[in-house]
């Protein structure tokens, strides 16, 4: 595999290609698994994308953002996915190096779980302060419990099927 490289740059049509397929994936793969609540396979293919593309893996994140807005419309959740999931690009950068699936699964559980409160920091502004804020996140935490678990499953599960797949489309 070659290295992701440490900043976005210039695009190669190759690259351009990939990335959009990914986030077409991410986002079809979200509609597909719609009806389990907060379960999907977001966080791993974003992982993956990341160790293969670098920084370059925030144009496939942000693509996948803009669909679920022009989807699902925009409204004050979409605010927090424009900085919750580059959260998880930023952590999977700090620890590219790690080829471990278990390591993977725990870092997208940590994820899942976290995911709820850091999507409820806009509300502390948005919606009346701490007081706000508690309520959405304490209210979320079953389906951050879900989302949790869901993340580390499909990680544990894909991580390595997955990279090898973005292994032969990256190197073909």
């Amino acid at each position: 595999m070659k290295p992701a490289s440490p900043s976005a740059g210039k695009l190669s049509a190759r690259e351009i290609c990939i990335l959009a397929l990914m986030a077409a994936l991410i986002f079809g793969s979200k509609v597909a698994l719609a009806s389990l609540p907060n379960i999907n396979i977001n966080s791993v293919l974003i992982i993956l994308t990341t160790l293969f593309f670098g920084w370059k893996a925030l144009y496939t994140v942000y693509v996948y953002v803009l669909l679920e807005g022009l989807v699902f419309g925009f409204s004050v959740w979409w605010v927090g996915y424009l900085y919750v999931w580059a959260i998880l690009v930023i952590v999977t950068m700090l620890f590219r190096k790690n080829d471990s699936a278990l390591f993977w699964a725990v870092v997208a559980g940590i994820f899942g779980l976290c995911f709820g409160l850091l999507m409820y920091l806009e509300w502390f502004a948005i919606n009346g302060g701490w007081r706000g804020f508690f309520a959405m996140w304490v209210a979320g935490i079953p389906y951050d419990l879900t989302h949790c678990a869901g993340n580390f499953a499909f990680t544990l599960v894909l991580y390595r099927p997955l990279r090898r797949v973005m292994e032969k489309l990256v190197s073909a």
